[in-house]
């Protein structure tokens, strides 16, 4: 603002006219600086005066988008099963006994120790063993508990019948000589047809196929009990270097050895 001083006159007509220049220039040196802003209305002064802002209404909005987003999940994880999660086997992540043993950590047992997890003691979960790797199959019970249709893999580790389908001679991990269920019969009248080395190179050509086949029907059980989301892996069996070393060589099951078909003449149709 500027300042005013007073100053002396001559007459009226000066006096008048100063005080006139004086007030403009205090109307324009006013009228320079700038209005406060206003402040913004709050929400509660937004509202009018027959409504009340109330939390509720977003917990409720809150609430009901968690609800179908649960059912939406639960939809997906299930592949549409439930949309309240109520599965018949819920994925591996979702039970606890499978968060349990990855806190754990594998268990090591010898086999005398796994068959102590064969059913027969319903404190204790039922393992079986496929091809030194142990998995808790507990939660199928009726199926490999005593009296269950597949009761022989329990406690132990028959990778061999397995392969074989000989669920009681079999309960062995010794693979031996299992590929012979998928070699041919030898039959001379057939073999005739071949020189030494054609039926050499033959054979060895059939022991291949045959070691491939019994790999892959052992390497189909052991995906199978990896992906199924109601059985875990949960350790793995202990066994000495040499275990094998002392055990007798077995020979063929019956049920395998049936399943053997002759050596077919070459240029015969299958």
């Amino acid at each position: 603002m500027a300042e005013i001083r007073q100053r002396k006159g001559k007459g009226p007509a000066k006096d008048e006219s100063y005080r006139t220049a004086i007030v403009e220039e205090l109307d324009t040196s006013e009228s320079d600086t700038p209005a406060p802003p206003k402040p913004k209305p709050s929400v509660k002064e937004l509202v009018t005066d027959e409504e009340e802002y109330s939390p509720w209404v977003d917990i409720l909005r809150v609430i009901s988008f968690l609800i179908v987003a649960s059912c939406g999940l639960s939809y997906l994880v299930s592949g549409g099963e439930s949309f309240t999660w109520n599965m018949r086997a819920p994925p591996k992540y979702m039970q606890l006994d499978w968060w349990k043993t990855q806190l754990r950590g594998p268990i090591y047992l010898t086999p005398a120790e796994l068959a102590q997890y064969d059913g027969t003691d319903e404190t204790k979960p039922i393992y079986l063993a496929i091809n030194g790797t142990i998995f808790d199959v507990s939660s199928n019970r009726r199926t490999y508990g005593p009296g269950g249709s597949y009761r022989f893999f329990a406690g132990a580790d028959a990778a061999r019948s397995y392969i074989t389908g000989c669920f009681a001679d079999d309960r062995t991990a010794d693979l031996r000589g299992v590929e012979e269920m998928f070699l041919p019969l030898d039959d001379p009248a057939v073999d005739a047809h071949f020189d030494a080395a054609e039926l050499a190179a033959l054979k060895e050509q059939e022991l291949k196929e045959a070691q491939e086949k019994a790999h892959e029907a052992l390497a189909h059980w052991i995906r199978f009990f990896e992906a199924s989301p109601k059985y875990s892996k949960v350790g793995y069996v202990k066994k000495d270097k040499n275990w094998l070393d002392r055990e007798p060589r077995r020979k063929l099951c019956e049920s395998a050895s049936k399943g053997r078909k002759p050596r077919k003449i070459p240029g015969t149709e299958e």
